[in-house]
């Protein structure tokens, strides 16, 4: 009705088209009506995409973006566990925590234009480079849910530089929190370990278990051994930020959870005697019970100081340390040529075979030729006739060439691994600790393209060749005569039950263990170990070891044990490349880690029998 009122009162006016058609268009109530449904289309098109996007963002994504949100406005200020205590196993403190000052950066510091004045003040405070601190940032990013850390254990000036810059380090923060100590410095550095801040290959392989960018890790010995009773949970204040990453209220509080503590079987004075008696020399001591495995004292040379490690290393601090013949080597653990010491197994094989007996007596030689080979005893004149217990306190090589020619490779073999040589003791320091090395026919085939010769068993047996033992393994040597024939297993925590019950017999016959233990006896008594001989500790039974290297001096060895009678300690004293003899190398040190055992128990009414 309205369309026609308006048709009669606006006559339409048909316009040609100019270049001269002359037919007439009457269709033009149609064309409005395409316009209409083309825009309605495009409309139902552009909603239903817009429509379709939202349901796919809130259902699909929803969780992930909500996450999202929350990571850019929820922020954690972090709270550092108190990591637990270290403890000796008379509950003397081996390692704990101090409080401390650490710098935190917000991570949203790097999107505020004066973040370049930022960086380059904190780098001069905290003296790192402004790169290291971009980079610290560029890791955790600026959708990290917590605070990143910067530096930790700042000293008092640093503290006060950061309190006079303080509004233009704004997005800087300063909280106390524990950090690692070692009040005895140096000693047991090498069974403690250290800890420090993960490097990204050690983040990637742990995130599944909660650490994150920052967190500190025991790094090797007992810290990193124990690392799940030590570390504790981290706690924090949980706040809500704004985009520019101010503070709008706090969400909650989780306080953090202590680590568990750990006590060692490590006598701390003990300790600092065998650190003392080691001294500068480069090598390694071990005293451990016979009667259980706690291992009692563990040094190796060079060593470290383990507090450096507790703030961030710098360049020149870690050139100090490269300086050193690998510091971070436990040599206690570490394969050496155990010379002489070896004897004892050589002496046990020859024994249990069934080919000598007790009363063996063999002539010792100046030299001797095997498979066309000259092999010489070490004085280069021979000891005349000996048995086994003389032929162990002179340290007779010919002696033991021929028990070694005798029995046979195979079977020396067999009572080398018997003794634990070639694989590790057991020791809750795996990581570090070297399997060592006994050599077979197969093993120097695939090494040399060579067969096992009777050269080979002759070098053996008296621990040179291609054997490879370490310290401690040569402790776990002697306390098989000391213990009356078992292999125990060496361990440091103290509450180990298991490792203190646990004793292997190496079936051996009691003649067998009472001729070694007699020979050993000698050896202090009146052969290469005298200096053993002391009114200052009980009766001690031992054995001497020098290993020649190549082009160098040679290495010396020294191990015993005391009470002869009723052992209750084993010490194990190796000098790397130090020349000389064991005798007169390492059974002094011997004796005065001997002398402070001793003395201590006699102090608390607990020495042994004399």
């Amino acid at each position: 009705m309205l369309l026609r009122q308006y048709r009669k009162s606006h006559p339409m006016k048909i316009i040609y088209p100019a270049y001269g058609s002359k037919t007439k268009t009457t269709r033009t109530v149609g064309r409005s009506f395409q316009a209409l449904v083309l825009m309605l289309g495009i409309t139902v098109a552009m909603f239903g995409g817009i429509g379709s996007r939202l349901a796919y963002l809130q259902l699909v994504e929803g969780t992930r973006n909500r996450q999202l949100a929350d990571n850019n406005r929820i922020r954690l200020i972090p709270k550092q566990p108190e990591r637990g205590s270290i403890f000796d196993r008379k509950g003397r403190i081996l390692a704990t925590s101090r409080l401390s000052h650490s710098v935190y950066i917000w991570p949203m510091a790097p999107k505020k234009p004066e973040w370049d004045s930022t960086k380059q003040r904190l780098a001069q405070i905290l003296q790192m480079p402004a790169a290291e601190i971009q980079q610290r940032m560029d890791k955790a990013g600026v959708n990290s849910p917590s605070l990143i850390r910067m530096a930790r254990d700042i000293n008092p000036a640093q503290i006060t530089a950061l309190a006079e810059y303080k509004n233009q380090l704004k997005d800087v923060e300063v909280y106390i929190e524990p950090i690692r100590s070692y009040p005895n410095g140096q000693i047991a550095a090498h069974i403690l370990g250290y800890t420090g801040e993960m490097n990204d290959n050690t983040l990637a392989e742990k995130r599944q278990e909660g650490y994150r960018l920052g967190d500190v890790i025991g790094q090797m010995g007992v810290e990193a051994a124990f690392e799940k009773q030590l570390r504790g949970e981290w706690g924090g204040q949980q706040v809500e930020v704004d985009g520019k990453g101010r503070v709008l209220r706090y969400l909650g509080e989780k306080k953090a959870r202590s680590g568990q503590n750990v006590h060692l079987t490590i006598d701390l004075e003990l300790q600092k005697a065998a650190e003392k008696t080691l001294g500068d020399r480069q090598g390694a001591i071990v005293a451990l019970d016979p009667r259980t495995g706690g291992v009692l004292a563990m040094v190796s040379r060079p060593t470290f100081d383990p507090n450096v490690f507790s703030k961030r290393i710098t360049p020149a601090v870690w050139r100090s340390l490269q300086k050193k013949d690998h510091p971070f080597v436990n040599r206690a653990l570490r394969g050496f040529p155990p010379a002489s010491t070896f004897k004892i197994i050589t002496a046990t094989a020859g024994l249990e075979s069934g080919k000598f007996s007790p009363k063996t007596r063999l002539q010792t030689y100046g030299c001797m030729n095997i498979g066309g080979t000259r092999f010489c005893d070490w004085n280069l004149a021979g000891f005349g006739v000996l048995d086994f217990p003389g032929a162990l306190a002179w340290s007779s090589d010919t002696f033991f060439y021929q028990i070694g020619r005798g029995i046979g490779g195979p079977t020396l073999i067999e009572w080398t691994r018997k003794f634990g040589f070639g694989r590790k003791t057991g020791i809750e320091l795996a990581p570090e600790e070297a399997k060592g090395l006994v050599a077979d026919d197969k093993w120097k085939r695939a090494n040399y393209d060579l067969p096992w010769k009777v050269g080979d068993t002759v070098n053996m047996s008296i621990g040179q060749g291609f054997l490879q033992v370490s310290p401690l393994q040569v402790a776990v040597m002697f306390a098989v005569p000391a213990s009356g024939g078992y292999r125990i297993k060496p361990h440091l925590l103290r509450d180990n039950e298991e490792a203190k019950k646990w004793r292997e017999s190496l079936n051996i016959k009691p003649s067998t263990v009472q001729t070694v233990r007699q020979g050993l006896r000698q050896v202090v008594a009146s052969g290469t170990g005298r200096a053993l001989s002391s009114p200052t500790i009980p009766p001690a039974a031992g054995k001497s070891g020098t290993a020649e290297t190549y082009k160098q001096k040679s290495h010396t060895w020294f191990g015993g044990y005391a009470p002869y009678n009723k052992p209750e300690i084993v010490v194990i004293a190796f000098a790397e490349h130090s020349g000389g003899g064991g005798g007169k190398i390492c059974a002094p040190m011997v004796l005065k880690v001997m002398e402070a055992y001793f003395h201590g128990q006699k102090a608390k009414g607990e020495v042994g029998s004399r």
